[in-house]
């Protein structure tokens, strides 16, 4: 317990220490008519200390950037190995990208979205060497854990080794100093938090740790919504209109409309909030 809370308290202070570098083109500000302003309704982009946390590990590994390193290895021509200041000098990229869990209830709290800082996973395979015969790309957690999903998904959208998270360093609970971000997949293939390797594999030769446990190897998020308002449970006074607000959530391919039922009534369509990028939510009232 000692040695824990001493690890912690070094993470912690090497965190507060990290200044994140600017991306090569930052992203402008959400839209304005992205965030509908429904009272009730979460806000477009989620703060850090709402986002969901979900993973293996008992406790967050408290990991001390100063001797972490980041290894790509496995079926590659040139095998990397990155300091944590070595990967902070890469060209970074700013994403927004909705994450949710696969184990998400109806109407449940596992999804979240946010703007996030690294480098183009794509990028640094590239430079590896991709070895034509691998088609999975698995990270492994510094407390062992691995995820692995296929490298069909190096088609151009912005799968991340992600340092930042809504303009700070990322939270120790959500994956400090290093963790991936594939938009348009579930976590429990692709969301490999205290990152340590990435490894260039075969689907018939490794197994991420869900995969045994029956999970699909693909695990493409699927289209869903949630209403966020009025909270389940509230009752409504009759006669007096009431905002009916959520969100509704597919990436990579987007939402392009909501329709809302009341009891047995006409399905209504619901008004979007202003359409900014496929990987991300889009409000409805």
């Amino acid at each position: 317990a000692g040695r824990w809370l001493r690890q912690r308290g070094v993470a912690t202070a090497e965190r507060l220490k990290t200044v994140l570098p600017r991306p090569a083109a930052p992203l402008a500000d959400v839209p304005a008519g992205a965030d509908l302003g429904v009272t009730g309704a979460v806000p477009f982009i989620t703060p850090n200390a709402d986002f969901y946390r979900i993973d293996t590990a008992l406790s967050p590994p408290q990991v001390d950037p100063r001797d972490w390193t980041l290894t790509v290895g496995g079926r590659v021509d040139r095998p990397i190995t990155l300091t944590y200041a070595e990967l902070l000098a890469r060209p970074m990229v700013e994403a927004d990208i909705t994450l949710s869990c696969v184990s998400n209830e109806v109407g449940g709290n596992l999804v979240g979205n946010a703007r996030w800082l690294g480098c183009r996973l794509d990028d640094l395979l590239d430079e590896a060497g991709i070895d034509p015969s691998a088609d999975q790309v698995v990270g492994r957690s510094v407390d062992g854990f691995t995820a692995g999903f296929p490298t069909a998904l190096l088609d151009g959208r912005d799968a991340l080794v992600a340092v930042g998270m809504n303009g700070e360093p990322l939270p120790i609970r959500h994956g400090f100093p290093a963790r991936l971000v594939v938009p348009g997949v579930y976590g429990y293939v692709s969301a490999t938090k205290w990152l340590a390797e990435i490894e260039l594999t075969r689907f018939d030769e490794f197994e991420g740790y869900w995969i045994p446990r029956g999970w699909s190897v693909d695990g493409p998020i699927k289209t869903q919504s949630r209403i966020d308002t009025p909270v389940r449970g509230t009752e409504v006074t009759a006669g007096e209109p009431t905002p009916i607000a959520g969100v509704a959530w597919a990436p990579t391919r987007g939402i392009e409309r909501v329709e809302v039922q009341v009891d047995d009534g006409d399905w209504q369509l619901a008004e979007l909030g202003e359409a900014y990028t496929d990987t991300t939510w889009r409000q409805w009232s």
